[in-house]
């Protein structure tokens, strides 16, 4: 006897048709608000895939994986169950994926994408990023201060080797469309010029005390969508990725004024900010009153005009993630990852 898919739409779910959408440049439209996936060392792949499940039954249609997350075919066991059960059509689900910097070899991109839809179960993924710019790798569970022997800076040559097989990937149907994660403004501005399919979404780390204004303000000119990760701080962050100068987004006092205004967490205000500002925040929570909390926060009680130019104003420059473990040999420090003088370091 076949196996009843036990799936169902929670009673107390958000109507997805309420949460707003974002459009990428082929039309596409794009749910405002994700659920990550990356449970760091502190979570086990099951509590995820679980998770995952439980926040599509709450109405969440924007499940944001990646292959070095580790749980992929954990997640992948949910998207079949969801699926199978018919209650959730495919075409209602925006699943991204990412290229890990492992596999950025030309030989390797297609197979690797291949690898993550066979775990996923799935026929085809809406969008898939580059996860960082270059093919420095590390092991699991590392921590700050081991490095690639291998590692380099980035070679926008070799970059573009790696997106023409992600072009291709689109050409073959198996990805909707293509993006870029962890670069900078004078990064993407090469890869603009020289790519055959741009890139339809940028991700990086935004949140009230890392605005990155000038490199939103770059994506949204150029019609690509900014996709937010740590979008409350990342308190759940690996270890290494704490230094004693990080700040606090949902201690802020701004944060925290808004907050009790509308009684509810200061990290549904940060989910909030980044909705109306413009951006996907992708929050992460194994919880299911904060996920649920997450997806609400973006179709009730907006932060007025007032807060959000107050949040606008926060004087922080906090990155939390710095890719320390990325940096090669000759890099000054973690701050050559990023070309803050609009230079690409080398």
């Amino acid at each position: 006897m076949e196996k009843q898919a036990s799936f169902t739409i929670a009673s107390d779910g958000i109507d997805p048709h309420q949460v707003p959408q974002r459009t990428a440049y082929t039309g596409a439209r794009i749910p405002a608000v994700g659920i990550g996936t990356f449970g760091s060392d502190r979570f086990s792949g099951e509590d995820i895939a679980t998770a995952v499940k439980g926040a599509i039954s709450l109405g969440y249609r924007h499940i944001d994986c990646a292959a070095v997350y580790g749980n992929e075919a954990l997640i992948g066991e949910t998207f079949s169950e969801v699926l199978g059960s018919g209650l959730v059509k495919r075409e209602e689900l925006w699943i991204t994926s990412k290229l890990w910097n492992d596999s950025h070899a030309e030989a390797v991109v297609i197979p690797t994408c291949q690898k993550t839809l066979e775990d996923l179960k799935l026929d085809y993924l809406d969008l898939y990023l580059v996860h960082w710019p270059f093919p420095n790798h590390h092991d699991p569970g590392v921590d700050v201060n081991a490095r690639d022997p291998h590692a380099v800076p980035y070679i926008h040559e070799n970059f573009m080797k790696t997106w023409r097989q992600m072009e291709k990937l689109v050409d073959m149907g198996l990805v909707k469309h293509i993006g870029t994660s962890n670069v900078s403004q004078a990064k993407l501005e090469l890869i603009l010029h020289d790519a055959r399919i741009k890139p339809a979404a940028n991700e990086m780390e935004l949140h009230p005390h890392f605005q990155q204004p000038a490199l939103f303000q770059y994506c949204v000119d150029n019609d690509i969508v900014p996709i937010g990760f740590s979008p409350i701080g990342s308190p759940a962050r690996p270890d290494r990725d704490t230094t004693p100068d990080d700040t606090v987004d949902i201690e802020d006092p701004v944060i925290v004024a808004a907050a009790e205004r509308l009684g509810v967490h200061p990290a549904v205000v940060c989910v909030k900010w980044a909705v109306q500002r413009g951006q996907i925040p992708i929050p992460f929570s194994i919880h299911r009153e904060q996920y649920r909390g997450n997806l609400e926060a973006a179709v009730i009680d907006p932060l007025t005009d007032e807060e959000m130019a107050a949040i606008a104003g926060i004087d922080k420059n906090c990155r939390l993630i710095k890719g320390q473990v990325f940096l090669w040999e000759g890099a000054e420090s973690w701050e050559d990852l990023w070309d803050l003088d609009g230079v690409i370091a080398s």
